[in-house]
C-alpha cells in the first residue's frame, strides 16, 4: 500500500493549476526552503525562508513575489515557462533590511514527474535601513502537491 501511495505520487502529472503547491529548496544566495502556490496557470506566490551564505550577511531572509508565467516565449516539447514578477524581503538582524524585489527566472515543468526545477535572478532594492541595490540568484526544485 505505501509504495502504490509513493509510486502514485512520484509518477502523477500534477501541472500548474489552482490550490496547486510546491515545496522544495533553493541554492544560491541566499539558500533555503522555497514554496510556491498557484492561483492559476499563470500566475502564483511564491516565497522562502532562507539564510545567506556570505560572510557579511549571516542573517535570515524572507521572501515573497507575486509571479506571471509565460508559456510562449521558449518553444519546446517540454514546458518552459519564463516567469517575472514583484515581491518584498526582509532581512532579519540586528540592522533589519526591508526591500523591493523583482525576480525573473525559467522553470521547467516536466510531465512525468511532480517537479518544479527553476533558476532566477532577483533585482532587489532596499529601502530600510538605507537604499541600497543588490541582486540574489539561484537554482531550485521542488515536490509539487
Amino acid at each position: 500500500m505505501i509504495v502504490f501511495l509513493i509510486t502514485s505520487l512520484l509518477f502523477s502529472s500534477t501541472g500548474p493549476g489552482p490550490g496547486v503547491f510546491e515545496l522544495g529548496l533553493i541554492l544560491g544566495e541566499p539558500t533555503g526552503i522555497s514554496a510556491k502556490l498557484w492561483f492559476d496557470r499563470d500566475t502564483a506566490l511564491d516565497g522562502a525562508l532562507s539564510w545567506s551564505l556570505r560572510d557579511d550577511h549571516d542573517k535570515l531572509h524572507i521572501h515573497a513575489d507575486f509571479l506571471w508565467h509565460d508559456y510562449g516565449l521558449i518553444h519546446s516539447s517540454a514546458v518552459l515557462p519564463v516567469y517575472y514578477g514583484i515581491g518584498g524581503r526582509i532581512i532579519l538582524a540586528n540592522n533589519t533590511h526591508l526591500g523591493a524585489r523583482v525576480p525573473v527566472g525559467i522553470s521547467w515543468l516536466p510531465d512525468s514527474v511532480p517537479l518544479d526545477l527553476f533558476i532566477e535572478l532577483a533585482a532587489i532594492v532596499d529601502i530600510i535601513p538605507d537604499t541600497d541595490f543588490d541582486l540574489n540568484g539561484g537554482i531550485g526544485i521542488r515536490f509539487v502537491f
